[in-house]
C-alpha cells in the first residue's frame, strides 16, 4: 500500500520552482527522479528534492491541468513545518521569483529588497531611461 499525497499547487513554471526551492534551501534534481518514502517505496517525479530519513519532497507536472503537484510521503513529512506552511512558503518564494524574473526581462533592476517581520516580502524596482 502505498503512502504517497499529491497535492495540488498553482505552481507552474519550472524555472520558478526551481529558484524557489533552492532559495529555502532545498537543492532539486531535475529530470525523472525517484521520490523516496515509506519502506523503501518510490514514485517517480519531474524535480525531487532529497532528505535526510528518506522521505523526499518531490514535484510531479500534471500535464492535464498544466500545474506541478507536490508528491511526498506526508507520514514521513520531516521539515521543521507543516506541510501546508512550507507550500506557502514555497508559493511566496515562488511568486517573488517569477517577479524578479519579468521585471528584468522589462529593463527593471531591483533597488532594494526587504522582508518584514510578518513574513511579507517589499520590492523595489528602478528603470533608467535614455
Amino acid at each position: 500500500m502505498s503512502h504517497f499525497s499529491t497535492v495540488k499547487t498553482e505552481l507552474r513554471d519550472r524555472e520558478a520552482l526551481v529558484a524557489a526551492l533552492r532559495d529555502m534551501g532545498q537543492e532539486p534534481a531535475s529530470g525523472e527522479q525517484p521520490v523516496r518514502g515509506y519502506r523503501g517505496q518510490t514514485v517517480t517525479a519531474d524535480l525531487c528534492c532529497s532528505q535526510d530519513g528518506g522521505a523526499d519532497i518531490g514535484f510531479r507536472w500534471n500535464s492535464a491541468e498544466q500545474r506541478y503537484e507536490l508528491v511526498t510521503d506526508l507520514d514521513l513529512w520531516s521539515q521543521p513545518i507543516p506541510v501546508e506552511r512550507f507550500l506557502a512558503q514555497l508559493t511566496q518564494r515562488y511568486a517573488l521569483q517569477s517577479i524578479l524574473a519579468s521585471t528584468s526581462e522589462e529593463g527593471y533592476q531591483v533597488s532594494e529588497q526587504r522582508q518584514s517581520a510578518d513574513g511579507s516580502i517589499e520590492l523595489v524596482v528602478t528603470r533608467w531611461q535614455s
